[in-house]
Order: C-alpha cells, then structure tokens, then sequence
C-alpha cells in the first residue's frame, strides 16, 4: 500500500494480519549554534537544519483515530516554544493475536530517537504537521 497520507498509514496498520502497536517520535529543526552563514540564510528560507526529538509516544491503531487526535495530544505535552515540525512512525507488529504492549515499545522508541538525532531516517516515515508525508533530499 501507497502511504500518502497519515490516514493510509492508520489504515494499513489497522489492515495487518496481526495486530500492529505505532511509535511516534516528535522532531523540532532547529539550526545549530555553530552554523555558517550559508546554512542560516537557508534555514531562513526553509531548508536544512538539524532534528531535534522531543518527545514520543506509542498506540495501537485503535487507539488512535486520526491524525488530528495525534496532534491534539501532541499539544497537551509540547513545552512552550519547544513546537514540532514533523513526526517520524515506525509499527511493531504483533503474535499470536496479540498487540506488542507499551514496555515492548519502550526500547524500539530509544532506538528511534538515538536514530533520528544520527540523521538515520530511512526506516521511518515522516509526516509534517497535516498529516502529509516528507520527503528528504
């Protein structure tokens, strides 16, 4: 499945033969101290920078509705003028019918956020704050 949107990933997670438990990881980007004047000049007009997780988060598809009750959640625990640019998702799935528990998740997040600071984004997708895929490069 095509995911285009974080509602397709909801729904292909919602979709698998065992049952999945999603991790979030929430990322600020925000330019380092020792940047150059050229790497500035580019993070002001948008581009570049480094991510900076804040904060994540584990559910199962049931429990998580929309990408608008992600976000509202997100909002209850975003310290201020700490805001994210983009959450990184990554499943784990289930066996013998049984969903992976949040002390499951627990490591597999640590793992995300350690990958997420190195700059190793392959293995999760990352959606901007409607909800749409980002595609890096």
């Amino acid at each position: 499945m095509d995911i285009s949107s974080f509602d397709d990933l909801l729904q292909a997670a919602r979709q698998q033969p065992e049952p999945q438990r999603l991790l979030f990881v929430f990322a600020a980007v925000e330019l380092p101290d020792d940047a150059s004047p050229a790497q500035r000049a580019r993070f002001d007009a948008g581009q570049g920078g480094a991510l900076v997780p804040l904060m994540c988060v584990d559910k199962t598809p049931q429990e998580l509705p929309s990408f608008a009750a992600l976000v509202d959640e997100a909002r209850q625990f975003t310290a201020p003028g700490r805001d994210w640019a983009m959450v990184f998702a990554a499943a784990m799935s289930g066996t013998l019918n049984k969903a992976p528990t949040t002390e499951d998740a627990e490591a597999p997040l640590q793992r995300m956020v350690d990958a997420i600071k190195q700059g190793a984004l392959g293995a999760y997708i990352p959606f901007d704050r409607q909800g749409r895929p980002v595609r890096f490069g």
